[in-house]
């Protein structure tokens, strides 16, 4: 899959990401690897429920965490788990879609990332693909609910 600009995403060089840090645009920011800078706008979030619509992020255990303290009771953390991790490599080798010095650097942060799963809402174990679906439908159905 490919990112499309104004899509998926805004690519922004990093002189204006850290710019637009400085200006308090990002209800949350992080360097996720060194040099390379994710945040969420603040106005891609006005945006979307401006529009009626319930925003969901798919960000790492740092910006989560950062989500969770900006909505409070508002939001639903969820950890998605590998059951562990050489199941994660072998799922990320078997897609071939990174070089090797990318894919090391994905499993070392999900290593580390795993420390932070007693810090979400509700922990979901992605043994099987369609079970983990549903289980994230239900906790997301209950949390709207409620």
């Amino acid at each position: 899959m490919t990112e499309t600009e104004g899509k998926e995403y805004h690519f922004l060089s990093v002189e204006s990401f850290l710019s637009r840090v400085a200006q308090g645009e990002f209800v949350e920011w992080e360097e996720v690897y060194p040099g390379c800078y994710y945040g969420t706008l603040r106005s891609e979030l006005d945006r979307i429920t401006a529009g009626g619509k319930i925003p969901v992020f798919d960000v790492d255990v740092k910006g989560a965490l950062s989500l969770k303290r900006y909505f409070g009771t508002g939001a639903l953390a969820l950890f998605i788990r590998p059951p562990s991790l050489g199941v994660l490599e072998q799922r990320l080798r078997h897609r071939g879609t990174e070089p090797e010095e990318s894919l090391r650097k994905r499993l070392d942060k999900a290593e580390s990332e795993l420390d932070f799963a007693g810090r979400f809402d509700q922990v979901i174990l992605n043994e099987d693909l369609a079970q983990a679906v549903a289980k994230a439908a239900e906790a997301v159905r209950k949390f709207l609910e409620s």
